[in-house]
């Protein structure tokens, strides 16, 4: 399979932040595209690229799929919320949550055509709560076929 750039929101991007919600790498401007998967699913696809946890007091993360009006989404809950992963449990590398291991998938999911209607712009957001995320990186991406998916270094493939 082909990961379009622009289906990309991120590639190796920090998760690492204190408590909050945060943009995760690019916004995807649907402007060209309205109906996204109109015919056929179209997924997220979220992979842990380096182990997320927490230093000290187990925390929680959570990933939502969000849209907005303007390209600069909106952090303070007034984006359009499309999906929510449920939270994760952050902690040190022992105690961790097994979805936050690296080359681990903790959102797979067909992009909801129920609900909300999904503005111009797509981000993927990151909820931090109870305690600061010390380390980690994901990858986030659409595809049509999440079972073929296979990650190649750069320049391996």
């Amino acid at each position: 399979m082909i990961i379009d750039e622009r289906l990309e929101f991120a590639d190796a991007v920090s998760v690492a932040a204190s408590a909050g919600t945060a943009n995760i790498g690019d916004v995807i401007d649907s402007s060209v595209a309205r109906d996204l998967g109109n015919g056929q699913p179209v997924y997220l696809v979220i992979s842990v690229d380096t182990e997320i946890i927490t230093g000290g007091a187990a925390g929680t993360l959570k990933f939502l799929l969000v849209s907005d009006a303007t390209s600069t989404i909106a952090t303070d809950g007034s984006a359009t919320q499309h999906y929510d992963s449920g939270t994760f449990v952050t902690d040190g590398t022992d105690a961790n949550g097994a979805k936050m291991k690296a080359g681990q998938f903790p959102v797979v999911v067909a992009l909801p055509m129920e609900g909300n209607e999904y503005e111009r712009y797509l981000a993927v957001q990151a909820v931090t709560a109870t305690t600061t995320t010390t380390a980690g990186a994901i990858n986030a991406f659409l595809t049509l076929d999440p079972h073929g998916w296979v990650a190649y270094a750069d320049g391996s493939n």
